[in-house]
């Protein structure tokens, strides 16, 4: 029986995000029958509790942060060491890994999922050609959306390397709703008010700022927002919701390690991001039968079935505030409406964003640098 492959994943925090997230549950899709180390360049490595236990998993030492060509000394005595079959790279901050992997002579599959908020306005030209020139010795660039798809092409000019390979979620998990009144009433919730909910890590470029002031404009003023995550832009949105009057009907529950429950109290779900890809929590909250208002960013738009547009507000208005909160409001009043999007948003996610869709190709992936490797050997 020949051994388990072994894949050494270098990101650069394995804190709970969302490549990390959807990472473990690749692992834990794979199964038994291979063998994980990981590496976070920071040292943050919360995301491992989320690792089943029976999963053959091994955490790696960093070492202190240190200049691009150190660093790129050090990722090459430790794949020396660690000897892997194959090299997982996760966006620009484990960059330094794909070189490593590179002038070790192994195979390296890199993961793009977005942008770092530097990045909101514009693109590094020192950034933009490091992947064209690194990236170009990949096996393959995996990326979640279409709209990095097309960056990775045009921008970044890697061609066939380019994968496509949209995220996907268990719908299952998420059709349950009998909880929803016990979750109510653990956030203090009345049964009957029009709840809207979020979820996601509370950064710059999310900007939930911007949804408490288009929760703040709403008109319907019996409302509640609940938001799932934590981060460094906690204080400030407790801030805007004391400064709108609403900090009463503003319920921030932190980060949640499952948040299945949570989806079931909630009436719609609003996404007020600077910036995105294909955000996991969208699909959640399709999956969980949700309305969506959203702003126009990364691939929402193509995410979500037709009729979800009206309600997907241009990021780029002079008041986007102000069109999430009549969005929210026009799903507060239109209890059927709720009902007809929300079943479309279902039957979408499921047609559409499966997770075994997701693992069938990642799988292929794995399986093809694999080969190449071993045939080359």
């Amino acid at each position: 029986m020949p051994p388990a492959p072994h894949l050494l994943h270098v990101f650069s925090t394995f804190a709970p995000g969302g490549p990390q997230v959807r990472t473990v549950q690749l692992m834990e899709g794979l199964g038994a029958g291979w063998r994980h180390s990981v590496l976070a360049m920071d040292g943050h490595m919360e995301a491992r509790e989320l690792v089943p236990a029976n999963l053959d998993f091994h955490p790696l030492e960093p070492a202190p942060r240190s200049p691009t060509l150190a660093a790129v000394r050090r990722l090459r005595g430790l794949i020396r060491r660690e000897r892997p079959d194959l090299i997982l790279t996760y966006n620009w901050g484990a960059i330094e890994a794909v070189l490593a992997a590179r002038l070790s002579g192994l195979t390296v599959l890199h993961h793009e999922d977005g942008f770092l908020p530097d990045e909101l306005d514009g693109f590094k030209k020192r950034r933009v050609w490091t992947r064209r020139l690194v990236l170009r010795g990949a096996h393959s660039v995996i990326v979640p959306s279409k709209k990095l798809e097309g960056i990775a092409l045009s921008l970044w000019r890697l061609g066939s390397r380019v994968h496509y390979i949209p995220n996907g979620i268990r719908v299952e998990r998420f059709s349950d709703r009998s909880e929803r009144t016990s979750v109510r009433r653990a956030w203090g919730v009345p049964p009957d008010a029009f709840v809207v909910g979020s979820c996601g890590h509370l950064r710059g470029e999310k900007n939930p700022v911007r949804l408490v002031h288009a929760f703040g404009a709403m008109e319907s003023r019996d409302a509640h927002l609940v938001v799932l995550g934590d981060g460094p832009e906690r204080p400030a949105v407790l801030d805007a919701a004391r400064e709108a009057g609403v900090n009463e009907r503003v319920h921030l529950l932190g980060h949640q390690e499952d948040p299945v429950p949570f989806y079931s109290g909630m009436d719609a779900f609003a996404l007020s991001s600077d910036t995105e890809q294909m955000p996991v929590a969208l699909l959640e909250a399709m999956a969980a039968g949700l309305p969506v208002a959203s702003t126009d960013v990364g691939d929402v738009r193509a995410m979500l079935p037709p009729d979800q547009g009206q309600l997907v507000v241009d990021l780029h208005s002079p008041a986007p505030a102000g069109a999430l909160a009549r969005a929210l409001d026009r799903l507060a009043v239109d209890e059927p409406l709720r009902g007809e999007l929300g079943r479309a948003n279902f039957e979408r996610v499921l047609a559409t964003y499966s997770f075994e869709s997701m693992l069938a190709a990642y799988r292929d992936r794995y399986a093809a640098a694999l080969g190449l490797k071993v045939a080359g050997a």
